[in-house]
């Protein structure tokens, strides 16, 4: 196992031995890590252009998608994926003393039972309640053979009573052979089950191409109403994007600002970050707004919902600074356009091989890969 943000990285165990090992890690760190955040960020928290009155909590004005079973999604939410103990609590607490209700969670991110604490607190304090705030979750791949006992943990270790959706994180397992076992089909049965039942008030899917959506339909009972990808002005998605206007599926753009923390993922390679392009950053200065701040608007009026991760008052404030102007159409086509397009997040961390049932990120995406992605897995792997 692998230390990832403070913990253990769990994603490859199975589900009760994860969930116990999770709760284990977080609360032995918990306190000792938030404390050590606060010291550390303490000096600096409010150095920068936003910060929030003490104790004040702020309505934002944050609009919202109606999703094909009635539903309505805030558009501008909070990431926690890399939250770490300590990190993600004061993250939440100030999100949503900022306005923020939606909060975009994961099994995999191994810190759900941190979140859980921070809704705890703030519910118990009665100035934003269960029913304020959008709770999106997501099923781990070792656990798409206990969907229902993955889901009641997840519920449990965010002390949330039901989830607003729950999304099937990645389209695989992790097992050998040709195809992906349990059946993604199977997976999908029992994730409908959970509506039926009550647990979650939506399904939905993250990382799957637009084959995999249209197979999905085909014999979805209750159909995804929204699926989560990558999707920034270095990767438009667009294909997928429009894909998904056209069947009526709601789309969330995970790194709306380009992942820069994703590129480590890359092996001997740092790829160009959209933050650093000279477009954005000449619309940041001509807009005066940061650079992340342009991603995110620009995701929105790309018709998606974005939830951008955040941990410092300044970026958790300052990354909601964008509902009160527009991007001209000229400026959003000049993002629309920008000829570099790379996923971030290619899928390469599950080391695809031919004794699995995806061979490469081609096979498992479909075709739906720039070729800044193929050429470097080409270089990577010798050919």
């Amino acid at each position: 196992m692998q230390r990832v943000c403070g913990l253990t990285r769990t994603t490859l165990l199975p589900g009760p031995q994860r969930s116990l090992l999770v709760r284990s890690q977080c609360r032995s760190l918990r306190l000792q890590a938030r404390a050590e955040y606060l010291d550390s960020s303490a000096a600096t928290i409010n150095s920068g252009k936003y910060s929030m009155a003490p104790d004040k909590w702020t309505t934002l004005k944050n609009p919202t998608a109606t999703l094909s079973n009635g539903q309505k999604i805030p558009l501008f939410g909070l990431g926690t994926w890399r939250g770490e103990a300590g990190q993600v609590e004061n993250a939440i607490e100030m999100a949503l003393k900022a306005g923020y209700r939606h909060i975009d969670c994961a099994a995999a991110y191994g810190n759900e039972d941190a979140v859980g604490e921070a809704f705890s607190g703030i519910f118990k304090e009665g100035k934003v309640t269960r029913k304020d705030v959008w709770i999106t979750s997501k099923l781990n791949n070792p656990d798409h053979g206990r969907v229902r006992e993955a889901c009641q943990q997840t519920i449990k270790d965010l002390q949330a009573e039901y989830l607003d959706l729950y999304l099937m994180h990645w389209p695989l397992t992790g097992n050998k052979g040709k195809t992906v076992e349990p059946p993604i089909k199977d997976t999908w049965q029992e994730m409908e089950k959970l509506v039926d039942d009550g647990l979650v008030k939506s399904i939905g899917i993250s990382n799957f191409s637009c084959k995999k959506i249209d197979t999905l339909l085909t014999y979805a009972r209750i159909k995804p109403v929204a699926v989560q990808v990558e999707v920034h002005p270095y990767f438009r998605n667009q294909k997928l994007v429009d894909h998904c206007k056209a069947k009526n599926i709601h789309v969330t753009a995970y790194s709306p600002m380009g992942t820069p923390p994703s590129s480590a993922m890359f092996k001997d390679y740092q790829p160009p970050l959209v933050m650093n392009d000279p477009v954005v950053k000449e619309l940041a200065k001509k807009y005066n707004k940061n650079v992340g701040q342009i991603c995110i608007k620009w995701g929105l009026q790309h018709g998606t919902s974005v939830i951008p991760k955040a941990t410092s008052e300044d970026h958790v404030v300052g990354n909601a600074d964008v509902f009160d102007w527009e991007l001209s159409s000229e400026d959003f086509e000049k993002l629309s356009t920008l000829k570099h397009q790379m996923r971030m997040l290619d899928g390469r961390i599950w080391d695809f091989s031919p004794e699995k049932p995806y061979h490469d990120i081609s096979d498992f995406w479909d075709g739906e890969v720039p070729e800044s992605n193929l050429e470097l897995e080409r270089k990577q792997i010798g050919m």
